[in-house]
């Protein structure tokens, strides 16, 4: 019963069906899904994302698509092919379109604010350069932080910001160490220690990377989000109308996997301005 109606409710999606084309810079796109309707807005600093996500959206590759992973005061994931036809019991996370997308991070303008719409990714391991996944994304629902919760998270950022600096610029003079360390000169070694350690104050006083913005900070106490995502992965535009669908989501009864149990399908996805 439930597959009939689902299938009737895919005709209907396709009824009069025009695959529109947005010339817009900043293209507006409605997910019909069967909890209700989410509109996102995407971002023109991000053409390569954008631009994607528009060519899938004409393709009609999102019809049909589940929303295959969901966490509760995180986020829901969609855009795995293999969901179209996936059955009850089955992991899904894997399924691609055969390609990736160059990392696009605008940060710290674009962050991962409640309602972000962000591009998912295989792990740093497997992907050091932190492309994008072809067609799986995800929309933050996140939970608000304290300031006291956004300073921890600032320092550790700062420590990480730092221990890449100084690796960075000690590998650059390794083959001065090398000679140093041959020659026992215990002076030359110490000197060369104090240089790296300036360049690297020098660094870390010219870049702001690490530090939370005055806007994100008022995000992530108000409305909340997922700061420890940022400079991570690619956020490419914001949900603007429809977070309580995106909320209503969030909290749907999850097996093992953060798959819901009950299937969240996007119906139809469309191209409105």
């Amino acid at each position: 019963m439930k597959k009939t109606i689902f299938l009737i409710l895919m005709l209907l999606a396709g009824v009069g069906q025009t695959h529109a084309r947005s010339n817009d810079a900043t293209p507006i796109v409605a997910l019909e899904t069967t909890y209700g309707r989410i509109t996102l807005k995407l971002y023109p600093e991000t053409g390569k994302h954008r631009d994607n996500f528009l060519k899938l959206v004409n393709q009609g590759f999102y019809n049909g698509v589940l929303f295959h992973r969901v966490i509760a005061n995180f986020m829901i994931q969609a855009g795995d092919p293999k969901s179209k036809t996936a059955s009850t019991n089955a992991t899904l996370g894997a399924g691609n379109v055969g390609y990736t997308i160059p990392a696009e991070f605008v940060y710290p303008q674009y962050y991962h604010k409640r309602g972000a719409l962000a591009a998912a990714r295989e792990g740093d391991k497997r992907n050091p350069l932190k492309a994008s996944s072809g067609s799986q994304f995800y929309i933050v629902q996140g939970r608000v932080y304290t300031n006291d919760e956004l300073n921890e998270m600032q320092k550790a950022n700062e420590e990480k910001v730092y221990a890449k600096l100084f690796q960075e610029i000690s590998k650059s003079k390794q083959a001065q160490i090398d000679k140093f360390k041959a020659e026992n000169n215990v002076a030359k070694l110490d000197a060369t220690r104090d240089t790296i350690l300036n360049e690297v104050r020098t660094k870390m006083i010219n870049t702001s990377s690490y530090l939370f913005t005055a806007q994100q900070r008022k995000d992530y106490t108000t409305i909340g989000g997922t700061p420890h995502l940022d400079g991570n992965y690619t956020v490419f535009g914001e949900v603007i109308e429809g977070l309580d669908v995106v909320e209503k989501i969030s909290k749907a009864q999850t097996a093992e996997n953060n798959r819901p149990i009950e299937d969240i399908v996007v119906i139809k996805a469309e191209i409105i301005k």
